[in-house]
């Protein structure tokens, strides 16, 4: 409870000034160090110095003294605007986030498909792969189709040869039965 208000009404800004306050970087008095190693945006290094020395020279820029790194002997201190380094920081991690997940695209084949329609789906997959995405190649059988396996898994070879003229692919999963038709899955080398 805040203020008296049960926590569910408590608005969205104050639950992410309330995060905030739990993993504050800290910034100018509140460095408990007494040696900082100074770095700054444009002029580059300045050793090991004093907290207190550190502090005047942000202030002489009208800037902030932020803790970069808190796990080293002197700390890394910087001298920025500690709005644009918490905005930096937080761009960097929704990068990282961003780059960590692949997607896994579903393709999805016919057993009658004419070639001209799998060089279109060749085309896609290669799209998504280019993307960065993991491809799943479905090629679902149905009644009869199923004691024709030997020509479902030609026209399943078929296909990853297409897409194999078109880029270097890397099969991930091999050409598989399950429920329902067969599957393989495949990355960009």
């Amino acid at each position: 409870m805040l203020s008296g208000l049960p926590r569910d009404f408590i608005s969205k800004n104050k639950k992410i000034a309330l995060k905030k306050q739990k993993q504050k970087t800290p910034t100018n008095e509140q460095i408990r160090a007494k040696e900082v190693r100074l770095v700054s945006d444009d002029d580059g290094h300045f050793g090991v110095v004093p907290v207190a020395e550190a502090l005047e020279k942000a202030k002489e820029k009208e800037l902030d003294l932020v803790q970069i790194t808190d796990n080293v002997v002197p700390p890394v201190c910087k001298i920025t605007d500690y709005g644009k380094y918490i905005y930096a920081e937080n761009k960097k991690k929704k990068k990282q986030e961003k780059a960590g997940k692949t997607e896994v695209k579903s393709i999805r084949l016919g057993f009658s498909i004419s070639e001209h329609d799998m060089q279109i789906r060749a085309k896609s997959a290669e799209k998504f792969l280019n993307e960065g995405n993991s491809v799943k190649i479905v090629l679902p059988l149905k009644g009869r189709q199923k004691a024709l396996q030997d020509v479902a898994k030609e026209k399943m070879g078929l296909f990853l040869k297409m897409l194999e003229e078109k880029m270097e692919i890397k099969i991930e999963k091999e050409i598989g039965r399950e429920p329902r038709g067969l599957t393989v899955s495949v990355i960009k080398k």
